[in-house]
C-alpha cells in the first residue's frame, strides 16, 4: 500500500505505461524501482491492466558501519524513550521491529536477559543486557504490556530521524545521518564478528536461518592489525571484571588466569 500511495502521488494507476515511464525516471536505487514494479504489478492484476513489468539489474551495496562514537553521540542525544530504544538495538542486534514489539514480560531484570519474539522466520534469541541498559529500561513508564508504548512506529521513527539531522548539522558529521534503525543491527554483527572470528555465533546472535545472509558481516571493516591489550587475573573478583570489560579468557599459566582484548 505504502508503495502504491507515492506512485498514486505521481501518476495514474490506471494508466500502466504511465506508470512504467514514471518509474524508469525516478531517481532511486534499482532495488526500489523493483520494488515499485513488483507493487504496481499485484494492482494491474487485480483490475486487470496490462502491465508487463521490465527488469530491473540490483545493485549489491555493503551497509554503512559507523564508528561506536557517532552511535553513542546519537544515543546521548535523543529523548528517554529513544535513547533507551537505541540502546537495545546497539547491544543486541535486533531488528528494528523485534525491538519495538518488545514486552515487559519479555525482560527478567533480576537475570538481566531479554527473550526477542523474531521477525522474517528468525530464530527466537536471548540476550544478556548491560546494567547501564536495565536502569534505562526501569525509568520507562509501563502504560501499556509494549516497552515502549506501542503507537505509532512512523511518527516515533521520524522523531528519531528529525533528530539525527539536527545533530548531523550541529555537529558538523553528515555521517550521522547514515545511520537508521538497521544500521544498529549491521554495526553490532560487525563488530562482534571481529571481536570472535566466528562466523556461527554471529549467525546465531543474529537469527539468521541461511549462513549466506551473515557473510557479508566478515568483510565491512577491515582492521591493520590483530594486536591485543592483555590482562592477568589474579583471583576470581579480578576475572570477573575483566569480562566485564569485553577481554576474552585464554589460558592459565602458574595459577594466573590470562585475559586478551584487540585494541
Amino acid at each position: 500500500m505504502k508503495l502504491l500511495r507515492s506512485l498514486a502521488r505521481r501518476v495514474d494507476l490506471f494508466d500502466p505505461e504511465a506508470v512504467k515511464g514514471t518509474i524508469a525516471l525516478l531517481n532511486v536505487t534499482e532495488g526500489r524501482k523493483e520494488m515499485l514494479s513488483c507493487g504496481y504489478l499485484c494492482f494491474s492484476r487485480q483490475f486487470n491492466l496490462c502491465y508487463t513489468p521490465p527488469r530491473y539489474q540490483r545493485i549489491e551495496q555493503l551497509p554503512f558501519i559507523p564508528l561506536e562514537t557517532e552511535i553513542d553521540q546519537l544515543i546521548a542525544s535523543m529523548g528517554k524513550r529513544w535513547a533507551t530504544y537505541l540502546q537495545l538495538l546497539k547491544e543486541t542486534g535486533v531488528r528494528p521491529g523485534e525491538a519495538w514489539n518488545l514486552k515487559w514480560i519479555h525482560l527478567d531484570t533480576e537475570r538481566r536477559t531479554v527473550t526477542v519474539t523474531p521477525e522474517k522466520n528468525s530464530k527466537p534469541r536471548q540476550f544478556k543486557l548491560s546494567t547501564k541498559l536495565i536502569a534505562m529500561l526501569n525509568q520507562l513508564p509501563k502504560r501499556c504490556d509494549q516497552v515502549f508504548g506501542g503507537g505509532n512506529y512512523n511518527d516515533f521513527a521520524r522523531w528519531y530521524y528529525m533528530r539525527r539531522r539536527l545533530l548531523a548539522e550541529r555537529l558538523g558529521n553528515p555521517r550521522l545521518r547514515q545511520i537508521s534503525f538497521k544500521t544498529f543491527r549491521h554495526w553490532k554483527a560487525t563488530t562482534e564478528y571481529h571481536r570472535t572470528r566466528d562466523i556461527l555465533h554471529v549467525m546465531q546472535l543474529l537469527g539468521h536461518k541461511n549462513i549466506r545472509n551473515t557473510l557479508v558481516y566478515t568483510h565491512l571493516i577491515g582492521f591493520q592489525s590483530d594486536e591485543y591489550i592483555c590482562k592477568v587475573a589474579k583471583d576470581v573478583n579480578e576475572a570477573t571484571q575483566l569480562i566485564e570489560q569485553g577481554f576474552d579468557y585464554v589460558i592459565e599459566i602458574d595459577g594466573m588466569k590470562l585475559f586478551r582484548k584487540r585494541k
